[in-house]
C-alpha cells in the first residue's frame, strides 16, 4: 500500500494576515482557496506558480500562541537567482538568517525565517 499525490503542508499561525503578506509578497505564493473550518479555524491555501504541493495556514487562536522551535522544519523553495532573492526578501524586512552556502557543487542556498518562526530555504542550483 503507498500514498497518493503529496497534497498540502499545513502551519498554525498566529497572525494570519503578517504571514499572507510575507507568502504572497515576499514568496510570490498565490492564494488559491480561504475558508472557515466547521470548528471555527481560517483556512488560506496557497501555492507557486509552479505548481504542486501547496502550504495550508492555519490560524486558530483557540489553541493559544504559535511557538515554532528552531531547526525544527522548513519549506524549501528554487529561484534562478540566490542574490536577487536575497535583496527581494531584504527589501520587505526578511533579510537571511543563515547563508548564503555555496556546495562543492555550486549550488547555492540561504535561509530566512518567516513571521512565526518557520524556516524557509532558498536554493539556486549549481550549473551542470
Amino acid at each position: 500500500m503507498k500514498v497518493g499525490k503529496w497534497l498540502h503542508t499545513r502551519f498554525r499561525v498566529q497572525e494570519l494576515e503578517k504571514n499572507l503578506q510575507f507568502y504572497k509578497q515576499v514568496l510570490g505564493l498565490k492564494e488559491i482557496s480561504k475558508s472557515t473550518s466547521p470548528r471555527g479555524s481560517t483556512l488560506v491555501f496557497l501555492q507557486s506558480a509552479a505548481g504542486g504541493e501547496m502550504l495550508e495556514l492555519c490560524h486558530y487562536p483557540a489553541s493559544g500562541p504559535v511557538k515554532c522551535p528552531a531547526d525544527l522544519v522548513h519549506l524549501a523553495f528554487e529561484v534562478d537567482n540566490l542574490d536577487a532573492f536575497g535583496k527581494h526578501a531584504a527589501s520587505f524586512g526578511y533579510p537571511w538568517t543563515d547563508g548564503p552556502t555555496t556546495t562543492s557543487h555550486g549550488t547555492r542556498f540561504a535561509f530566512l525565517d518567516a513571521p512565526e518562526g518557520y524556516e524557509v530555504e532558498i536554493i539556486e542550483k549549481g550549473k551542470p
